[in-house]
Formats: C-alpha cells, sequence, structure tokens
C-alpha cells in the first residue's frame, strides 16, 4: 500500500493554491449531498457545512445592513485570498505587440486591449458587424449571448484595415461572414485556440506570461484610471453584471504603486533641497552656489 501523504499536497511540490482545494471541497461537499438526499451514499456528508453560532447557520449574526455573503461555507473549506486581477505593463505590451508575426494577430491583440472584450467574444464578430466610421465593433456576449457595440482604438481599426487588404482575395466576403479567418490555406473561421495558441507562442519566445484574458483586465484597469470615464461606463463596455465586479480594477497596480511613492519621494527630495536653500533658482545644484560665493572651500 503506498504510503499516505497530508490532504493537499502533490509530491516534492509546493501544497495546492488554497482556490484549487475550495472548489474542490465544493465539489466533494456537493456530491455527497447529492448521494445522501437519493439515498445511494453515506448517512453523514463527510465535508459538511460550518454550525457555528451553537448549531445553528453559519454567520447568523451578522449586520443585515451588510453585503451579502456565502453563507453555505464548507467546515473544511480553506480562506482564499482576494486576488487582483492580473493585468500586463505598457512594457511588457509593447514588446508582445512588436513580436506578433501578422496584422491580423495585431489587429486582433489591439482590438482585446481597447475594447475589453472577452477572447470568445471578439471572434464572434462577423464582416458586418466592423463600423469603422463610428469607431464600433459588434460582439455576442458570452454570458447573455445579448450582441453589443463596443467601442474601439483607431490603431485597432488601423490594423483590421491592413489585414483584409491582405486577405482580401483569401476570405470569403459576406456581411454574416467571420471577421476573423486562419492564415493557411484554405482559410477557415479562426477559433478560440488557435489565438490561444498564437499568444502563447509569443510568450514563449519573449519569456512572458501574458494571457489572452488579461488583456480584457489590462484593458479594464486603463479605463478605470482615466478620471474623466465613469465606472459606469466602464462596467458597461466590460458586460459586468454588478458594478462590484468592476470596482475590483480600482486597485491599483504594484508597478504603478512603486511608480508614483519613487516619484514622491523625489518630490519630497526636490523640496527639501529648495527649503535648505531658498535662493538656489531650480535646476541649480547648491553645492555648486556654496563654491561660486565662497560659503566653503572647493
Amino acid at each position: 500500500m503506498a504510503s499516505a501523504r497530508p490532504l493537499g499536497r502533490r509530491s516534492g511540490v509546493e501544497p495546492y493554491a488554497a482556490s484549487v482545494r475550495a472548489h474542490s471541497e465544493t465539489v466533494l461537499r456537493s456530491f455527497y449531498d447529492f448521494h445522501c438526499e437519493v439515498g445511494t451514499g453515506p448517512i453523514v456528508n463527510p465535508f459538511p457545512l460550518d454550525r457555528a453560532r451553537r448549531g445553528r447557520r453559519a454567520y447568523a449574526h451578522r449586520n443585515p445592513m451588510d453585503p451579502p455573503r456565502n453563507e453555505r461555507t464548507g467546515l473544511y473549506r480553506p480562506t482564499v485570498p482576494a486576488r487582483v486581477p492580473r493585468s500586463v505593463s505598457d512594457e511588457e505590451f509593447n514588446e508582445i505587440f512588436a513580436r506578433l508575426p501578422s496584422h491580423r494577430d495585431r489587429a486582433l491583440v489591439a482590438f482585446y486591449v481597447s475594447t475589453g472584450a472577452r477572447a470568445s467574444e471578439l471572434l464572434s464578430t462577423t464582416q458586418g458587424g466592423v463600423d469603422p466610421g463610428r469607431g464600433l465593433i459588434t460582439v455576442v456576449r458570452k454570458g447573455s449571448r445579448g450582441i453589443q457595440e463596443l467601442p474601439a482604438s483607431t490603431d485597432a481599426f488601423v490594423w483590421l484595415r491592413l489585414y483584409q487588404v491582405e486577405m482580401a482575395e483569401e476570405i470569403p466576403l459576406g456581411r454574416t461572414r467571420p471577421l476573423w479567418w486562419t492564415r493557411r490555406r484554405p482559410p477557415r473561421p479562426l477559433t478560440y485556440h488557435a489565438v490561444h495558441r498564437m499568444f502563447e507562442r509569443v510568450n514563449a519566445h519573449l519569456g512572458t506570461s501574458a494571457t489572452l484574458h488579461s488583456l480584457r483586465h489590462t484593458a479594464a484597469y486603463r479605463m478605470a484610471e482615466d478620471p474623466g470615464l465613469p465606472l459606469t461606463d466602464v462596467q458597461f463596455v466590460l458586460g459586468h453584471a454588478a458594478l462590484t465586479t468592476t470596482q475590483l480594477y480600482l486597485t491599483p497596480r504594484k508597478e504603478d504603486v512603486v511608480r508614483r511613492v519613487l516619484a514622491h519621494h523625489s518630490e519630497q527630495t526636490r523640496q527639501a533641497l529648495q527649503r535648505a536653500h531658498p535662493l538656489v533658482a531650480p535646476g541649480y545644484r547648491p553645492e555648486s552656489m556654496d563654491v561660486l560665493f565662497g560659503n566653503r572651500p572647493s
């Protein structure tokens, strides 16, 4: 018999992430709940709910004015830390974009990072769903399957036009025809897996770890950082059902925090030097002025 190892650990590697263990706990608890109800499983669920508060439901005494939370908390469910959506920095994005092999791929990435559309949503666009005059592109939403027009950047439409000119003799034309096609002959409608593989190859070449979905996060962060763009507009463009989901993108990125704090320290140092030498004009080194006026030996 194989020797037992601690739950949640794989041989020779780190423990499973808390999100993986939480998902597994939910699946197992639901599985045993079902079989307990139909009478084909154990009498007692080995993954019970947390019956805190003297046998009553979990969190029974919470403030009713607080936002609702998951009352069905498992007894063995780990605490899952809140994760900030991962976006791509400007430097990394520029490197990735420069390595894209074709006008089609550049157009796709430009639309992803300017519209915030999901990967599968952008691939649902037809040739009649593009309106460069108004700067809009029409997609089919993943959840509701509704049709929605999304504003996109001018650069995205420029790359799209270059792609259309390049593939004009290869792509079947028609307003209801797909907009995105494979580059291999004979051309076929582009699928999510093909785009995902294309992006993986670029990442492998650069040694980066960006994903297609991180481009959606990047677009969301860029829009949320614009003070002239209301958060409700960002919610509409991203297709979020709740505003609280969009508010996740108000969390500052680590690299932006570091950049702003370093700029703050530099400004504090400049102001301190200015207070110590009020007669020195900006741009002059105080020690040079001391030498000039004989305040200390050179």
